[in-house]
């Protein structure tokens, strides 16, 4: 099943920081695994930066294979599987915490940005959002890097970065930006089931990973994909393993 994680908690813990790491935190992530596998519980939405190595991610929707000079936007709340494929014995990553609350509170800041917002027509609703580094971001990556290396850093610091990050995406991919949503919660999950079973029917996912990446318990997935499906997900794999004729199809009935 791969390693277990709830992050930001299990990459701070022991530490004493002069900023709560569930409000807002930078962590710098290392590994010298050729391949590590795990299954990563998110609390608080972050910018996923990744400097050296690959990344594989399962969530609910299609895998995303991420590079050097990508970067993610997740929303806390997530529960994702990983697989990290290191680079000459190196995987590196920069991650940037943030909670609700200091999303929120810059968006009021510069009202501008929700005027934006409303601009802007077919924006999706995303939980996840993937964005390529230009040479600002190189840079601003690399004044990242050099603070945490000068040592813990106070709120203040920390949010006009944020800031900056935020201001330079809204003006040059507002569109992905925008798709971040914090979800209503009931109506999200039932969202993130289907594009969860929809999106991995054809891969060998079987009910509990499904479960997992919804952040659900083995009985409530099923209950809910039951209510949304009108029927069981080992029938449902079933009848798209027909349907494909005999080829490569969900393992969701592993799990039953």
């Amino acid at each position: 099943m791969g390693n277990l994680f709830t992050i930001p908690t299990d990459l701070f813990a022991g530490e004493i920081c002069p900023v709560s790491p569930e409000k807002i935190g930078i962590r710098m992530y290392e590994s010298s695994l050729a391949s590590s596998k795990s299954r990563v519980t998110i609390t608080n939405n972050l910018f996923s930066f990744l400097l050296e190595g690959e990344k594989l991610v399962h969530r609910p929707g299609a895998p995303l294979r991420i590079f050097p000079g990508q970067f993610l936007m997740i929303a806390g709340g997530n529960c994702l599987m990983t697989e990290k494929l290191s680079s000459g014995n190196c995987y590196r990553s920069l991650l940037f915490f943030f909670n609700d609350e200091v999303l929120r509170s810059t968006f009021t800041k510069y009202p501008f940005l929700l005027e934006r917002t409303e601009k802007i027509i077919g924006c999706g609703e995303e939980a996840i959002v993937n964005f390529v580094a230009d040479a600002f971001i190189q840079n601003y990556l690399h004044s990242l890097q050099l603070l945490v290396q000068a040592g813990p850093l106070q709120e203040e610091l920390l949010q006009l970065k944020f800031e900056e990050l935020l201001l330079y995406l809204a003006d040059k991919c507002p569109e992905a930006l925008f798709s971040f949503r914090i979800f209503d919660r009931v109506d999200a999950t039932d969202r993130q089931l289907q594009a969860a079973v929809e999106s991995n029917l054809p891969h060998s996912v079987t009910v509990e990973e499904l479960a997992f990446l919804c952040n659900l318990s083995l009985s409530t997935f099923k209950r809910r994909f039951a209510r949304l499906y009108g029927t069981s997900p080992n029938k449902m794999a079933a009848a798209a393993e027909d349907g494909a004729g005999g080829g490569t199809a969900a393992t969701a009935g592993q799990a039953e």
